[in-house]
């Protein structure tokens, strides 16, 4: 087996604002690998606020290239759990190679990676697309450019947030999910949550900081809206302590290293009574197949990161007014068209 690494820069459709950073690109990596002519490919998102660049994904996959060019390629999570000794300090690397490893899994049995799971493209979520802070004009002239999305995940942590969602009620009917990135308070939180839920948001995600598991107890005890957790629910120990405090969890390959601990996430999410959504980083359509996989697993889902994106890097599985269009092609369903 051989394995290429591809940086990739993308610019973004419009600036992203979020609470905690700001930018106009994206920077990625995407992995390949190759046995007997297949490819399978797999993607990592540079994130700033996590601390993980590019170079860092790249050194920590450099660091074991024998290791996997050497390694006889048959299950992805044999590779994940051979690789998490080696990658577990980095897991955007870790889960840039899963799901290259599920890929490749998948194209070498021709058939997609949700048929080897033995699931069924049935009563399939739909996703959010995502309007980063702005001033609300342009947040409004965003949300106008996917007009028939059923869903819009409205990023806020603003002084102003329930007088955006209210001027941006005014153009849509469609439904809101907020999303405060740990911007809030917990008597903040409890407050908004009353004025939001009139306004037809459907929940809140992550409105403390990670750390204030007693605060979100009581957020989640309090609010009229349900709460999910996000910058929380980070691995797989986390969704234990999530039970305790929120209503749900917002899992993301990046963070939790791929699809393989994802998939023991949602179903421990489920033992455990959560509400289960997968979410993306700014991932191009490798990143958004393997997220597709998924589906039939979850009940929420944000998975419009390639939209953000102006231009890609892939062909695969589309997302257009919500809704998830696959290729047909096997493993996650990726082909490569590079930049």
């Amino acid at each position: 087996m051989k394995i290429v690494l591809h940086e990739v820069v993308l610019p973004l459709r419009h600036q992203f604002t979020i609470a905690h950073e700001s930018r106009s690109e994206q920077r990625n990596l995407v992995v390949e690998l190759e046995e007997n002519g297949l490819k399978g490919y797999g993607e990592g998102a540079a994130i700033g606020y996590y601390g993980v660049g590019v170079g860092k994904m790249v050194d920590s996959l450099e660091a074991v290239r024998r290791d996997i060019e050497k390694c006889e390629f048959y299950d992805p999570v044999a590779l994940w759990d051979t690789m998490i000794e080696k990658l577990g300090e980095n897991r955007f690397a870790l889960c840039a190679l899963d799901e290259a490893a599920h890929d490749l899994w998948g194209k070498k049995a021709g058939k997609a990676v949700w048929e080897m799971w033995g699931l069924e493209l049935k009563n399939l979520p739909r996703s959010n697309y995502t309007i980063g802070m702005d001033s609300v004009d342009k947040m409004v002239a965003k949300m106008k450019e996917f007009p028939r999305f059923p869903y819009y995940k409205i990023k806020l942590g603003m002084e102003n947030d329930v007088e955006i969602i209210r001027e941006l009620r005014r153009h849509t009917d469609a439904v809101f999910r907020v999303d405060a990135n740990t911007a809030w308070g917990v008597e903040e939180t409890i407050d908004k949550s009353r004025a939001l839920k009139e306004l037809g948001v459907e929940f809140i995600e992550q409105p403390l900081k990670a750390e204030m598991w007693k605060g979100m107890a009581e957020v989640t005890a309090k609010s009229v809206l349900p709460i999910i957790a996000d910058e929380s629910c980070i691995l797989e120990e986390d969704v234990e302590r999530c039970a305790e405090c929120f209503d749900g969890v917002n899992i993301k390959l990046t963070k939790a290293g791929g699809l393989t601990p994802a998939r023991r996430m949602i179903a421990q999410a489920r033992k455990r009574g959560l509400k289960v959504m997968v979410g993306c980083m700014t991932e191009t359509t490798v990143g958004i197949s393997a997220i597709a996989q998924l589906l039939p697993l979850i009940d929420y889902v944000d998975m419009d990161g390639a939209l953000l994106l102006d231009g890609d890097v892939a062909e695969g599985v589309r997302v257009v007014d919500g809704e998830a269009v696959f290729s047909g092609e096997a493993g996650t369903g990726v082909q490569w068209i590079g930049m």
